[in-house]
């Protein structure tokens, strides 16, 4: 992934004659039916007042919500309280998006409740609540999108990499392994306690009326904010926090931190963001200790919490380090965190079974598609790791196949006779280990 331009964070461009080309190209990743060539003028422009008008005709035009039910149907999921799943509402697309479109015209569009489902917490015994809102509700949301993450995309920074176009982990892991090598090695390790279930919705709403004077619009917002929840048999309506599952809540979580960003910025602090994860990166203690105090000013201000134990300040040269988007930091070395190797070894364990009812060939082939993915997203992680987690995958697959030849005992001794490393490379097992030595050699 590339960096998105600056200029179309935090700065208007003015566009001069000829340069329609160049406004398309900079916000190219825009719905087009949305974003028009004026449309897109007066978004580099600036908007007479400094606020948007006349926003919601975007969201419920026909081209809009089509685009926006194309992009639910090719990501799936679940059906939500209405048990109508994607399938369902594909086969009388038509006539249900037109008859949205009627709602949202006439005003008459009310959301759903979110259906709540618990999911393991990956890394721990722990749950965590999962929001699948209604199919209908989803293509709203994404129409509603279409229309607002521009005008507030405009407006970001460069420091913010969380569920933005054209940005994600991988940008923000260089931007942290860049100023780790600059020098800025005290690290604040920030924590905000249950973000998106406690951001408020009055000083939310503030920020977004910064940008957006459609009162459709912010009405559609707020009946998002106030959508009920339904947990079984019981439901709930939240008085704070962004509803879960919502294709709306990450932009409207980036939109209530941005304030943050800017002062932390003006203070001349390096914050990298995703979300609400977020590490800033000083040259000394004492600017560690300036950029924490600041941070918990402007977060208890805006009436959220740092988390008191996972919230600290780290030297990386000493003991300790810190974690971040996956990856643990420590002394000079990047490796996956503990979360994420136990996240992908109890993934291998469910592929290897000992009493796997399939052939070697086919546990292979399936373990390599997870193989090669952990791998693209932690092959900057130190040599070490993957040697020894290659050991450990061949030691499973040698106890699979002593069961297959009936015999007892582990995958060591006989069975690493038996059964050598050759044995697996030919049978076209990924190496961790042999695919970073070639990514290495390639850099």
């Amino acid at each position: 992934m590339t960096d998105t331009p600056k200029d179309m964070q935090t700065s208007s461009v003015v566009a001069g004659p000829g340069q329609d080309g160049e406004a398309r190209s900079r916000w190219a990743w825009t719905e087009p039916t949305v974003w028009t060539e004026r449309m897109l003028g007066a978004l580099e422009n600036g908007v007479k007042g400094g606020v948007w008008f006349s926003l919601m005709d975007k969201v419920y035009s026909p081209k809009n919500l089509r685009a926006a039910w194309k992009r639910v149907r090719q990501n799936g999921g679940a059906a939500g309280v209405d048990r109508q799943s994607v399938e369902m509402f594909s086969a009388q697309a038509d006539s249900a998006l037109e008859r949205l479109g009627k709602e949202l015209r006439e005003r008459q569009y009310r959301p759903m409740p979110v259906k709540r489902k618990w999911i393991p917490k990956p890394g721990s015994s722990k749950q965590r609540p999962l929001g699948i809102p209604a199919v209908r509700d989803r293509i709203v949301q994404g129409a509603l999108r279409n229309v607002l993450e521009p005008i507030f995309e405009r407006r970001f920074l460069d420091t913010s990499f969380g569920f933005r176009p054209g940005r994600g982990c991988k940008d923000a892991l260089r931007r942290v392994d860049d100023l780790l090598h600059r020098g800025f090695r005290w690290v604040v390790d920030a924590d905000i306690q249950s973000y998106f279930d406690t951001i408020p919705h009055g000083l939310l709403m503030r920020e977004v009326k910064k940008e957006v004077a459609d009162g459709s619009v912010l009405e559609l917002i707020e009946s998002y904010l106030k959508q009920s929840v339904m947990d079984g048999l019981k439901e709930h309506s939240p008085e704070e926090g962004t509803p879960q599952g919502a294709v709306i809540s990450p932009l409207l979580a980036n939109i209530y931190l941005h304030p943050v960003d800017l002062v932390m910025r003006d203070a001349g602090f390096e914050v990298v963001r995703y979300a609400d994860d977020l590490v800033i990166l000083c040259e000394t203690e004492e600017r560690a200790r300036h950029a924490l105090l600041l941070l918990h000013t402007e977060i208890t201000g805006r009436g959220l919490t740092l988390h008191p134990e996972k919230t600290r300040i780290v030297d990386v040269d000493q003991p300790g380090g810190f974690d971040f988007l996956g990856y643990h930091f420590e002394q000079g070395r990047k490796t996956p965190r503990d979360k994420s190797r136990k996240k992908f070894k109890d993934t291998v364990r469910s592929l290897t079974p000992r009493t796997a009812g399939h052939g070697i060939d086919t546990i292979i082939k399936r373990l390599n598609a997870v193989l090669r993915g952990w791998f693209q997203y932690f092959k900057h992680s130190h040599n070490w790791v993957f040697g020894s987690l290659d050991g450990w995958i061949r030691s499973r697959l040698r106890a699979i196949l002593l069961r297959f030849n009936k015999r007892r005992g582990t995958g060591h001794g006989f069975a690493h006779r038996r059964w050598p490393n050759q044995f697996f490379a030919t049978h076209g097992l990924f190496s961790l280990a042999a695919a970073h030595a070639e990514a290495s050699r390639s850099r």
